[in-house]
């Protein structure tokens, strides 16, 4: 945004009205509608990321770090796009400039957040032409068509908009939601901050299940090595003609082999979810909320250490869900 566009922003409040002030905005009304804006750019970002990641998990997904609809990282960006490249009338030029600052913002972000709270909160790993997993090409193109559509097309009316708002309702609505979003980052900072210790306090709940675990593995795999040795037996008996001899005890043995592997998959199968309700109430008990809520919300997310357990919980969440429970 040029100075051009911040005079155009704010040329309904410079001008005399009921809520006139000097011809020359201050520092602080300018302030507030990038706030403004800020506020307005996070939440598009949060619908996007919402409806994106529900679609990729097939489950509702309330996408953000904050437990209010925002993603910071998207306001932050947009709002830098408008104020740094408002003036690029080079659509070439404006695509590249936007993917190369928001790539720079995202792997800065990425880092930054990783180091604060020992996890990775997204990963492009998976994606061709990404750079350590922190951001990737495809990525980096659709930054760059979204910096075209929010410089050219969306902020125009954003400002617009936001220019009929009475400069006096402009100050009452930032304060109160700068003062939200401060307790809200708060109060997730202060959740999240410990959540390496809460990896372990889970993974050592989850060891105290492992011999059943391990019982569950074995059991089936017991059952099912008998009910293959079995089969192969009766297979060669009558390959070889001894059917007609038996008078019929193959039929019957293979029934006694179905039965007895159909009730020791079903002992196994309910001894697995027994087990996955236990990891599920471990997690309860070693989480608090904002954790839980911070593992469903990035499905990507990895820990710096401990990350085996991780993926643990996300196994035996997914195996209880797909089992309704």
């Amino acid at each position: 945004m040029t100075d051009v566009a911040v005079a155009t922003v704010l040329a309904d409040a410079a001008s005399p009205a009921p809520q006139s002030i000097s011809s020359a905005p201050s520092p602080l009304v300018i302030a507030e509608y990038l706030f403004l804006w800020f506020l307005f750019y996070s939440l598009c970002g949060w619908v996007y990321e919402s409806i994106l990641v529900s679609v990729q998990q097939r489950r509702p997904v309330n996408r953000g770090f904050l437990n209010g609809p925002l993603c910071p990282i998207y306001g932050t960006g947009a709002v830098l796009a408008v104020v740094l490249l408002g003036g690029i009338r080079n659509p070439v030029a404006l695509f590249l400039t936007a993917s190369v600052g928001a790539c720079i913002l995202e792997y800065l972000t990425s880092w930054a957040m990783e180091k604060l709270f020992h996890a990775r909160w997204w990963d492009y790993s998976h994606f061709r032409f990404n750079l350590n997993g922190r951001i990737c090409l495809l990525g980096a193109i659709v930054f760059g068509i979204g910096g075209i559509v929010i410089v050219d097309v969306v902020q125009p009316q954003v400002e617009r908009v936001t220019s009929l708002i009475p400069l006096a309702a402009i100050h009452w609505m930032c304060a109160v939601f700068l003062v939200l979003i401060v307790a809200d980052t708060v109060v997730t900072v202060v959740g999240i901050v410990g959540f390496e210790r809460s990896l372990e306090q889970f993974q050592a709940a989850v060891a105290r299940y492992g011999d059943a675990f391990g019982e569950v593995r074995e059991k089936v795999g017991d059952a099912l090595g008998d009910a293959t040795g079995r089969a192969a037996e009766l297979a060669a008996d009558v390959a070889a003609g001894a059917n007609e001899r038996l008078g019929g005890v193959p039929g019957r043995v293979g029934g006694k082999v179905g039965e007895r592997l159909g009730e020791s998959l079903q002992s196994g199968r309910e001894m697995s979810t027994e087990f996955m309700l236990r990891v599920r109430e471990a997690a309860g008990k070693a989480f608090n909320r904002q954790q839980r809520r911070m593992i469903a919300s990035f499905p990507r997310l990895k820990a710096t250490r401990n990350d085996e357990a991780l993926q643990q919980l996300r196994e035996a969440f997914e195996r209880l869900r797909r089992n309704g429970r």
